[in-house]
């Protein structure tokens, strides 16, 4: 009832570990997978070792959402390849990050010889300057570092996009054009918080990344967007914290969906959670399967 397939990949059901918000270790994904989980994205993956911001990095919000910087703190692929080069248990996807296009073509061709499922570029990180969010703003970059990515590995490679300066149709046009298999939508928000006591912003790096319930709104309507002009998979991301949201993400378009911040509040037993509450769901409506779902909102 659950099962189903995207981009070629089938999947045990259609949650998805979001990337960025557990670590990067093979014994953290294999939790996540016995938790429920249909497939892990892993965090974003540089070429070299990256650090991150210092604390604070993390604010958390009321309505189940957080503001972080954490800056993309990572191994660097050579590391991360070592450590997942004998998975074979979880369904993991890779989430790489880079600002040219050769760093793409030496990550890809590294971490293809492991056995994963396929690569997420995160094209939208919001605070991590060179990266994400400014990479991702320009269509000919966009379309460079797909192009690049997809001739060096046979896997299906995902484009994980945002709402920033650009128009979020465009980028993921000049994605699909460049032989992208699926889109991820959205990445976090810009924003901030100030503290009324000291005058000052409270992350260390002043803006973060506003990621939760606050931008399920938001992500659902990028999501219907998208799947309205696109004959390509839509992973949805953003705000899902229960089963409900999920099925609202299901049926604007999304092929499968995303969940991230609602582990914090939630724990791991989200991924079961939510797995039981849509089987209750389409039984309730008398349907066959999750993919039913899919779009349902465009026949209207």
């Amino acid at each position: 009832m659950l099962n189903l397939e995207i981009a070629g990949i089938s999947l045990r059901n259609p949650v998805i570990l979001a990337s960025g918000f557990l670590g990067i270790s093979q014994a953290i994904f294999e939790r996540v997978y016995d938790e429920g989980a249909g497939a892990v994205v892993s965090k974003s993956i540089s070429k070299y070792p990256m650090e991150g911001y210092r604390n604070p990095t993390v604010i958390v919000l009321e309505g189940k959402s957080y503001i972080n910087a954490v800056g993309l703190s990572n191994p660097g692929h050579e590391s991360f390849y070592e450590e997942v080069k004998t998975n074979d248990k979880v369904p993991l996807m890779v989430s790489l990050v880079g600002s040219d296009p050769s760093d793409f073509e030496l990550m890809a061709r590294k971490l293809d010889k492991s056995r994963i499922i396929g690569f997420e570029i995160n094209l939208s990180c919001p605070h991590v300057q060179k990266l994400g969010m400014e990479v991702g703003d320009d269509p000919q970059m966009v379309k460079s570092i797909v192009q690049t990515t997809k001739s060096n590995t046979a896997k299906p490679v995902f484009v994980k996009v945002g709402v920033g300066n650009a128009n979020l149709l465009d980028i993921s046009e000049a994605a699909i054009n460049a032989g992208a298999d699926g889109i991820t939508a959205i990445n976090t928000l810009r924003a901030m918080k100030i503290s009324i006591d000291n005058f000052n912003p409270i992350l260390s790096n002043k803006i973060g990344g506003l990621s939760g319930s606050s931008i399920k709104p938001v992500a659902v309507r990028c999501v219907y967007e998208l799947s309205q002009k696109f004959r390509v998979p839509i992973i949805g991301c953003g705000g899902i914290s229960n089963w409900e949201d999920a099925v609202e993400f299901m049926i604007a378009g999304a092929t499968s969906f995303q969940v991230g911040t609602a582990i914090g509040f939630g724990g791991m037993g989200i991924f079961n959670s939510i797995n039981r509450g849509i089987v209750k769901y389409l039984e309730k409506k008398g349907y066959q399967s999750v993919k039913e779902l899919i779009g349902r909102s465009h026949r209207y």
